[in-house]
């Protein structure tokens, strides 16, 4: 059964304040929020025409950007040093990463191979300057011992990392939450599987603290039949960074507590969250849409 923070749409209460011009409206009414955005919400509208895209995304009120699209010194098929001058340019500021190894399945035979994946990687973040590179892909966890693989992997990939001055994370979906047993074939999943450990649970006790942390996607969270804010009270020294996202556009869905999920993100210290947008179903764009979760966050009066 999901608890007070995985249900329920917390009150929200707007708040009208002059406008100055077209790029600063929506930050004028909460000057003191810092709205990050994971680009990925964007889809290929970013790339129509990337410079001036970024600008309406700094005019919608974000401050931050997390980056998808990392492959071999670009992002999105763009050189990662162009696309971050763009990025301050429009007067954005680039903070976090997502990027996965070429390898799903983690074995003896492919651990150097990801290795250099995370040297490299992380010598490119090292020149855009981000405080966070994230992990956003589970490896292969059909079994007890193949999670533990995976944690000695992330030991080991955070210590990398963490050579150039960046730390290393994990982001989780939903079947994090499913659960393994020693020898399995598979990882099940649902409230009714009662054999086993869960594997979310699994990397949190077996990664080391120094080397990994963790970004909490909220809503995944949920669809994983768990709470976001029993987890990050549980867990205040290992959620370090927050995906804030809802079935769509934040707050229209009903089935997410923001505003519990903000009041303990703030206990927790936490400074950096970031919206997170799958396509839009109703024929909107994807910036309609982040328009639509900056909008609820300017307005919403338990966001500081």
């Amino acid at each position: 059964m999901l608890t007070a923070g995985g249900l329920f749409l917390g009150n929200t209460s707007c708040t009208n304040a002059p406008k100055a011009n077209a790029v600063d409206e929506a930050s004028a009414a909460k000057p003191s929020k810092r709205l990050g955005l994971q680009i990925y919400s964007l889809q290929k509208e970013l790339y129509d025409d990337l410079p001036n895209r970024l600008k309406e995304v700094k005019a919608m009120g974000y401050e931050t950007l997390e980056l998808a699209g990392y492959n071999a010194g670009k992002i999105g098929g763009v050189d990662m040093m162009e696309f971050k001058k763009m990025v301050a340019d429009s007067g954005l500021k680039i903070t976090s990463s997502h990027v996965n190894p070429p390898v799903r399945e983690y074995t003896k035979e492919n651990r150097s191979q990801i290795m250099e994946y995370w040297k490299k990687t992380a010598d490119d973040h090292a020149k855009l300057g981000v405080k966070y590179l994230i992990q956003p892909g589970q490896p292969s966890t059909r079994s007890v011992e193949e999670v533990a693989y995976v944690c000695e992997i992330f030991n080991e990939a955070g210590k990398i990392v963490k050579a150039t001055g960046i730390p290393f994370g994990y982001h989780n979906h939903e079947m994090e939450f499913a659960k393994v047993v020693p020898g399995g074939t598979e990882s099940k999943f649902g409230r009714r599987v009662r054999e086993g450990e869960v594997i979310y649970d699994l990397f949190l006790k077996q990664t080391d603290p120094a080397l990994v942390f963790f970004e909490m996607d909220v809503y995944w969270t949920v669809m994983g039949q768990n709470d976001p804010v029993e987890y990050m009270q549980k867990h205040k020294d290992r959620i370090k960074v927050l995906h804030i996202k809802d079935r769509a556009v934040l707050g229209q869905s009903g089935m997410m507590n923001f505003e519990m999920i903000f009041k303990q993100m703030y206990a927790n210290g936490i400074a950096d969250y970031f919206v997170e947008l799958e396509k839009m179903p109703d024929g909107r764009t994807q910036f309609e849409g982040v328009k639509g979760c900056a909008d609820y966050l300017l307005n919403a009066s338990f966001v500081k």
